[in-house]
């Protein structure tokens, strides 16, 4: 539920805010829970807060006590078209961090164009479940690095940013791989709860430009299609003109905009 207007059927002197559990909060009138507030440690390490609320003198008021014992910087997520939650966190002292696009992809060849590439010569595709995983680890620090040394890993979705020991590899049953003869070049990560969703597109810099990211999508697309799936998601940085004209050269269509905020 968004922030809404404060309304004289919520008595703001009579409002408590308690915490209920670790990193929870109620907000009670006249022992009514009218708003609730919840932390939680990403697997990068980040903390990110959310308030579900219907009055703006609601969240305010848990927003201040949540912050109040809460370690900074704290993060929160909002759909950029909801402009009554993001006034919420703005009056609370958040900006804006970072902005990313939604996209729906869709999976027939036949639309994005995809229906006859193939990886470049000397380079294979390896299904997803079937990578080596010392290899997928490695292929996956070696272009963190080189993203890091460059526009920063920050450009990246942020669900793959680091986590404290440096790892983005969650599980690597969900990776298919651009493979050479001794090493792997590039990767790509969908996962399916409802819709699939694409995770990451990654190519080692020095193996862009030959058509690895494409030949990557063409394998991951297709298998989604044969089994069933019209169309994935994917979410791309504003900054990352590259991934945007990937997914928009493949008839991918922008449908929404989530903003990352900080404070």
């Amino acid at each position: 539920m968004n922030a809404k207007p404060f309304t004289s059927g919520l008595s703001e002197n009579a409002m408590v805010i308690t915490r209920v559990a670790d990193r929870q909060w109620h907000a009670l009138d006249d022992d009514l829970v009218v708003g609730r507030g919840h932390a939680a440690h990403r697997p990068d390490g980040r903390l990110f807060v959310s308030i579900d609320a219907w009055y703006d003198a609601t969240f305010d008021r848990l927003a201040e006590a949540m912050l109040a014992e809460l370690p900074a910087p704290l993060y929160t997520v909002v759909d950029e078209a909801d402009v009554e939650l993001t006034a919420g966190w703005r009056r609370a002292g958040f900006t804006i961090g970072r902005r990313e696009w939604e996209y729906v992809v869709p999976t027939d060849p036949r639309v994005t164009g995809l229906e006859a590439v193939l990886p470049p010569s000397g380079v294979t595709i390896v299904p997803a479940g079937r990578a080596d995983e010392s290899l997928l680890r490695a292929v996956d620090r070696a272009i963190r690095d080189e993203v890091e040394a460059t526009v920063g890993w920050q450009s990246m979705p942020a669900e793959v940013i680091p986590r404290p020991e440096g790892d983005t590899i969650v599980d690597p049953s969900k990776y298919a791989v651009a493979a050479a003869r001794d090493r792997y070049l590039g990767l790509i990560r969908v996962v399916t709860v409802i819709r699939p969703r694409i995770g990451l597109v990654a190519v080692r810099a020095g193996e862009q430009r030959r058509g690895i990211a494409r030949a990557l999508l063409a394998h991951a697309l297709g298998t989604l299609h044969r089994s069933g799936f019209a169309e994935a998601s994917t979410e791309v940085h504003e900054s990352n003109q590259a991934a945007s004209a990937l997914f928009e050269g493949i008839g991918a269509r922008p449908m929404s905009s989530n903003l990352e905020l900080v404070r």
